[in-house]
């Protein structure tokens, strides 16, 4: 079992955004900017090329609304979406905003946020995709 399968089950905490009956969106806990989230299908599946084309697809729509509120919520260009895979077995994909492709450069430092910065980086994505 996975990190992410043991926070869609509910055994670990996170930072939820967004959820349905397929997808679960949550900030990552080591992000690179304020509002980086993460995707996950609730099917435990390690390469995201390997998910059934109907979770492909459905991915992207159910995280359009979340890029959307990230960026009304983050000063950004964009937001971008990276499919990496290799840090969980877990496939997902990350949406951050960003202002150049350097944003998206996984080698750089990760933020180290405290909890209450987390809740008001979710409290700002929550208040956009309610809006």
């Amino acid at each position: 079992m996975t990190i992410f399968s043991k926070i869609i089950a509910g055994e670990i905490p996170s930072y939820k955004v967004a959820e349905n009956d397929q997808f679960i969106a949550f900030l990552d806990i080591f992000p690179l900017v304020r509002g980086h989230v993460l995707v996950v299908p609730k099917i435990e599946v390690d390469n995201f090329f390997d998910l059934p084309q109907e979770y492909i697809s459905q991915l992207f729509i159910f995280a359009q609304p979340i890029a959307k509120a990230i960026e009304k919520s983050f000063h950004c260009n964009r937001c971008g979406v990276e499919v990496i895979g290799l840090d969980v077995p877990h496939a997902h994909v990350h949406l951050i905003p960003i202002n150049s492709a350097d944003d998206l450069n996984f080698t750089r430092h990760k933020l180290k946020l405290s909890p209450d910065e987390f809740k008001d980086v979710q409290q700002k994505i929550l208040t956009a995709l309610n809006n």
